[in-house]
């Protein structure tokens, strides 16, 4: 109730602002302090929509030639569904975004009150959640029991909300391109392409954290009784069935798409590029098509003139959006070919083994069938002693540490696809990318190195360019990078030898001795360490990619 509420009323304010600030602002008109009272945002003001006569407000929107924060060109509206994006900003239309969130206002506040607070008017989400199960049986007793679970587990709560918010900062990262929403951000690369890697980035770093989360719900706070039968044991019961798909699903993706590229790249380094495989994304370019987009010919749905959704949309938002998705110099609905197949099973094989090594993780939570009695131990343990063989790298924390380096190498791939793609349509040179990505030579030669190779000259022998301080930030980014495997590769014993020889060597140095420690200085723990490496590794991986 609350949180929709919160949702609801912000998503109104943020409608207010627009309506009384942005779009007079976008239109020549400044809305300050001094004057905000006097300034009508609409010439009839509530009239509209005191009468009935909501149509009214979207009259008279801004007209194509607009020229943004001026008045020329401008129109009245504050409501609109013109779809596109303003001409000249390359942005969504204002009057759309403002229309967009009083609608989105009114659904939360309406859906908001459904539900019961302290005063008793409303549904119950118990009684909602206790309802659901479902008729065929195959989910046993349903959502019974989960009430309660979700409510007295602090680390459930945060895992939904990481879940939920993961999804939401990734989505935020696709849209702040596809459908840029601030006004001329389409023409600013630099932002765009730092939007994009920020955000991706963030997501993955929340979305792994939902899982570790989820993990340390099934050791501390679960309770088999509370939950007998219900949707959360049932996952526990075939988690051998969910984790052996996912493996096969992992392995199949990773197989397939490593040896296509392989065989490009063998083709290529024979001299008979056109024996390649390549495969086109048919069922993508099919989606785009129902859309909107003509490029590939499909002639369905809105790409379709003489269908009935393109009809009734023709004199509403549809000429609009249908000229934003096949102008070729946004990202909208970008052309795909057999370059993206490739690099999307790519990145699909990265997001099914991150997901695999997390959903293992907080599955084998509680136990396996090699250390039944896991839950014991606790989120992080390093190993379980030399009686029992294997123990070690079995933890909770340790499935999310090394989920982390795949997530961290996924959003890699997805941020290179992403910068190439882009970088190609901003160069008018789109066909570099077409015909480079369809091989592992071509990512490493013609975008890797041919984007780096300045960079990597910004300081040499001869002399330094203005690029120098970011070539040594990508060498120091390099370097904090790689002393990220020092911790993670060698073992504590070699470290805890090292550091006596050192003390040694140290209690018996003129001076040197005159420091004492109050404690023998010894190694950092496996855990400690892994942590380490792990920060070393995440932070140098940016710096690089940042640089």
């Amino acid at each position: 109730h609350h949180l929709s509420g919160l949702f609801g009323v912000s998503s109104l304010a943020w409608t207010g602002h627009l309506v009384h600030v942005a779009i007079p602002g976008s239109r020549g008109e400044y809305v300050r302090w001094n004057n905000f009272l006097d300034v009508l945002p609409y010439p009839q003001g509530l009239g509209p929509l005191l009468t009935g006569q909501w149509n009214l407000y979207a009259q008279n929107p801004d007209s194509s030639n607009h020229l943004f924060g001026t008045a020329q060109g401008a129109g009245t509206a504050i409501l609109t569904l013109l779809g596109g994006f303003h001409p000249q900003t390359q942005s969504l239309w204002l009057t759309d975004i403002a229309h967009h969130h009083l609608a989105i206002a009114f659904i939360f506040l309406i859906a908001g009150h459904m539900y019961r607070t302290n005063f008793g008017i409303g549904h119950s989400i118990k009684d909602l959640l206790e309802a659901h199960t479902p008729p065929g049986g195959r989910l046993g007793r349903g959502h019974k029991g989960l009430y309660d679970t979700i409510n007295n587990s602090i680390h459930f709560q945060l895992g939904l909300a990481l879940a939920s918010l993961g999804v939401i900062t990734s989505l935020v990262a696709q849209h702040m391109y596809s459908l840029p929403a601030y006004a001329f951000i389409a023409q600013d690369f630099t932002t765009q392409a730092a939007l994009y890697t920020h955000h991706q980035y963030i997501a993955g770093f929340i979305m792994t954290g939902a899982f570790a989360h989820g993990a340390i719900f099934f050791i501390r706070d679960y309770n088999p009784e509370q939950n007998e039968d219900n949707v959360l044991a049932r996952m526990l019961d075939h988690k051998e069935a969910i984790i052996s798909h996912l493996s096969w699903a992992s392995l199949f993706l990773g197989f397939h798409t490593l040896g296509l590229y392989v065989h490009n790249d063998v083709m290529l380094a024979f001299g008979t590029p056109e024996k390649q495989i390549l495969i086109e994304p048919i069922f993508a370019q099919w989606i785009q098509s129902a859309h909107g987009k003509t490029t590939y010919g499909f002639d369905i749905l809105l790409s379709s003139t003489s269908g009935p959704a393109f009809n009734a949309g023709r004199t509403l938002w549809l000429p609009g959006w249908l000229n934003a998705v096949n102008e070729n110099s946004n990202s909208l609905f970008l052309t795909i070919g057999p370059g993206d197949f490739l690099v999307h099973h790519a990145i699909a094989l990265g997001l099914h083994t991150t997901t695999l090594i997390l959903v293992k993780g907080a599955l084998d939570a509680r136990g396996s069938k090699l250390m039944p009695d896991k839950k014991d131990f606790g989120y992080s343990f390093p190993c379980d002693g030399p009686g029992r063989g294997g123990t070690c790298d079995i933890s909770a924390w340790d499935a999310f540490y090394l989920a982390v380096f795949w997530m961290l190498n996924t959003i890699g791939w997805v941020t290179f696809y992403w910068h190439w793609k882009h970088i190609t349509l901003w160069q008018g040179n789109v066909s570099q990318f077409n015909e480079s990505s369809t091989y592992l030579m071509g990512w490493l030669r013609d975008y890797l190195w041919l984007n780096s190779s300045q960079l990597i000259n910004g300081y040499n022998p001869f002399g330094m360019n203005s690029l120098s301080v970011w070539a040594w930030m990508f060498l120091f980014g390099h370097l904090v990078w790689a002393t990220g495997f020092m911790f993670l590769i060698s073992w504590r014993g070699y470290w805890q030898e090292l550091i006596e020889t050192l003390a040694w060597a140290h209690e018996r140095t003129p001076l040197a001795n005159l420091i004492r420690w109050r404690d023998k200085p010894v190694a950092l723990s496996i855990v400690q360490a892994r942590l380490v490496g792990l920060a070393h590794f995440s932070v140098g991986y940016i710096f690089t990619y940042a640089a």
